[in-house]
């Protein structure tokens, strides 16, 4: 387990430092930072002297030098367009992305993990057939437009639920939250539903598939034969078998959620990191861009990491298979 644990960590490390350069480089030629900080009336001489300060007239591999080794440190610079550094943007909108984000995926995995459980059971209901059809549903309509469905219908016709925003917060600490006032929970009702409704289908498809491929397993027919009921069979022995390929694929999900939450962000005007991010591309941003991305890396190797530990566990073949490999 130690020996899995360094080798994860050395890739991830050689994963962050190509994400870091690869992200660097490109955002060199969205656009002239320069010329979104300043009016028009500024002179040229002192446009160079502004990019000289900010060092963008050095070598890239001396500008990306620069940049991770003050990431190392926790500098991530200074916004471009909003003058403030770019460590304290992304701690005021962190609580508001993680925290959509992780009711998104408890949803998901609340509903979808027992839709699929029954759809999988009884796949000829009327009921399987609806969960099915809800997750073609999912499936094919696109994020944003499930969000303005949302909005038009229980934000504009019904007025249950408010549009944008976060709703009143709570300061705890440097973290703050929605999860303990009555606005701040229905603000996050349409968002969280909008993020987590790929995530439910896919899912619940997924337990689904493996619940059926389970049950045909020869040792579901010894247990079977050996009269056991069909509660100890289902979930004693066949859920179980099926959650171990869901631990991989929810991991994974989870930092899509987080990544790809600029899109629900955007459609509910959700003050997080993604809307920081799109906003920063409008202006060029480099340093909120750049740092976007590489704290999304960051979310995906640790979770990948904590994903394959957790599959070790759950699955003592690949604890063997490793012992063998290593041997």
């Amino acid at each position: 387990m130690i020996a899995l644990i360094i080798r994860r960590i050395f890739q991830s490390i050689i994963v962050m430092l190509t994400v870091a350069l690869v992200a660097f480089t490109l955002f060199r030629y969205v656009g002239d930072p320069i010329t979104q900080m300043v009016g028009q009336e500024t002179s040229i001489a002192d446009m160079d002297r502004l990019r000289q300060e900010l060092g963008l007239n050095d070598p890239v591999i001396v500008q990306f030098a620069r940049f991770a080794w003050n990431t190392l440190q926790g500098e991530f610079g200074i916004s471009y367009r909003l003058g403030r550094p770019v460590n304290e943007l992304f701690v005021e909108r962190l609580p508001a992305t993680l925290e959509l984000s992780l009711v998104a995926a408890l949803f998901s995995l609340i509903i979808g993990i027992p839709m699929g459980v029954y759809t999988g059971l009884y796949p000829d209901r009327i009921l399987s057939k609806v969960f099915q059809a809800v997750s073609l549903i999912g499936i094919a309509l696109p994020t944003f437009l499930i969000g303005i469905l949302l909005i038009l219908f229980f934000g504009v016709l019904l007025g249950w639920l408010p549009t944008f925003g976060r709703g009143e917060v709570v300061q705890l600490g440097w973290w703050s939250t929605g999860l303990l006032t009555v606005s701040g929970l229905k603000a996050l009702i349409m968002p969280a539903f909008t993020l987590g409704m790929f995530q439910l289908t896919l899912i619940m498809r997924l337990v689904r598939s493996e619940m059926m491929e389970v049950l045909r397993t020869d040792y579901i027919k010894f247990a079977r034969a050996r009269g056991l009921t069909d509660r100890a069979i289902n979930f004693g022995h066949a859920l179980k078998n099926t959650l171990v390929p869901v631990i991989t694929i929810t991991g994974l999900q989870i930092g899509s959620i987080i990544a790809f939450a600029i899109i629900t962000e955007t459609v509910f005007q959700w003050p997080g990191m993604g809307l920081l991010f799109l906003q920063a591309i409008q202006f060029a941003d480099i340093p909120v861009m750049s740092t976007y991305l590489i704290l999304i890396a960051f979310f995906f190797v640790v979770i990948n990491l904590i994903v394959d530990i957790l599959y070790h566990v759950v699955d003592p073949r690949l604890r063997f298979d490793t012992g063998m490999a290593v041997g």
